[in-house]
């Protein structure tokens, strides 16, 4: 709005000169105005004395302080519920808020500053570390490959590859790269009372099968996939592994009715090997293979959608193949199972 030339006093005055007889074409060619300005004058300050005049210049001015706050506020309701859906727990993420509201609403960075309640030095600061383009590219690469790998288990994994890292920046890079291991529903299990497992000290000491693997190394002996198993398939399954393995003391398996049947029986007979059965629904009583199937079952079999079973057998051998020979394995210190096994061996003929 343009301001006027004069002041609420000087407009007064000139009203006056007219009340008091001039006529109003001469008052307005003195003060240089024309007839419609001092109508309009005439029509807002007619009847008031100086006094007033300032009194109503005061109340104008106070209400346009009001529209202002009242605008402001207004604005600052505004922007706190556009980000109102924002966790703002991270100091990256209160720089974005306040990047989002300075963009969106037009607003200084101190005003959003104050109204987020967030410090301006927070915002204004620029980090100094290094990006760690590699690591993260080597993070991500692990983790493509073994998806249900968590950070732990890829910070092996990259240990094994001479990249040595703290555990706690390992674990900030992985969430800032969200590579978090999405979380299955859980299955209903057997209850039970459960029981310490003994754990063999020597490999061949105790073999558990559902599928093959021995408990000490951890090695997976066999894995067979077919659409269905008999049990004197298992017996001419067991027998090579025998063959090149050397002999159990004691196989523990389920009470599936491919291990109870006659086959499995005369075979202990021939061979001499004691067979455990555990209790049924008492899965925790063969907790190492139970262990293995969890692997086995996330890591491959819920991850790959099998076409036929040729790919099916592939698939798997090439699991067991990377699960014996690199896969890292927390019981046995990070290392694989088939390195474990001849770590083992090597001491035993030292022995």
């Amino acid at each position: 709005m343009k301001r006027s030339r004069f002041t609420e006093e000087q407009i007064i005055a000139i009203l006056k000169e007219q009340e008091s007889g001039v006529k109003t074409a001469d008052v307005c060619r003195k003060h240089g105005i024309s007839e419609a300005t001092f109508y309009k004058y005439k029509a807002k300050f007619g009847g008031m004395e100086v006094s007033d005049a300032r009194r109503l210049k005061a109340l104008e001015d106070e209400n346009a302080k009001l529209k202002r706050l009242l605008a402001e506020a207004m604005l600052d309701n505004a922007m706190l519920k556009d980000v109102a859906n924002k966790k703002m727990v991270t100091p990256d993420a209160r720089r974005d808020a306040v990047a989002h509201l300075c963009a969106v609403h037009g607003v200084s960075q101190r005003r959003a500053c104050d109204v987020l309640a967030v410090d301006r030095s927070s915002v204004r600061y620029r980090s100094v570390r290094p990006d760690d383009a590699a690591v993260r590219a080597a993070m991500k690469q692990v983790a493509a490959e073994r998806r249900r790998f968590g950070y732990r288990r890829i910070h092996v994994m990259l240990q094994r590859q001479g990249i040595a890292m703290n555990l706690k920046k390992l674990r900030r890079l992985y969430q800032e790269e969200k590579l978090q291991v999405r979380k299955r529903s859980g299955r209903k299990r057997a209850l039970g009372t459960r029981r310490p497992m003994l754990v063999p000290e020597q490999a061949n000491e105790r073999w558990s099968l559902d599928f093959l693997s021995d408990d000490f190394t951890r090695e997976c002996l066999t894995l067979i996939a077919d659409t269905s198993l008999s049990g004197r398939r298992v017996v001419r399954e067991l027998d090579p592994v025998i063959a090149r393995r050397g002999r159990p003391n004691t196989i523990v398996s389920d009470n599936g009715t491919e291990l109870t049947s006659m086959a499995i029986l005369k075979w202990c007979q021939q061979t001499g090997i004691e067979w455990h059965y555990i209790a049924p629904g008492k899965p925790t009583q063969n907790a190492f293979v139970e262990s293995f199937n969890g692997r086995f079952r996330d890591e491959l079999l819920n991850e790959t959608l099998f076409s036929s079973l040729a790919e099916a057998r592939t698939a798997i051998a090439n699991w067991r193949e990377d699960y014996n020979n690199h896969r890292p394995h927390s019981a046995l210190g990070n290392v694989p199972p088939a390195e474990f096994a001849t770590k083992i061996r090597l001491e035993m003929q030292a022995a």
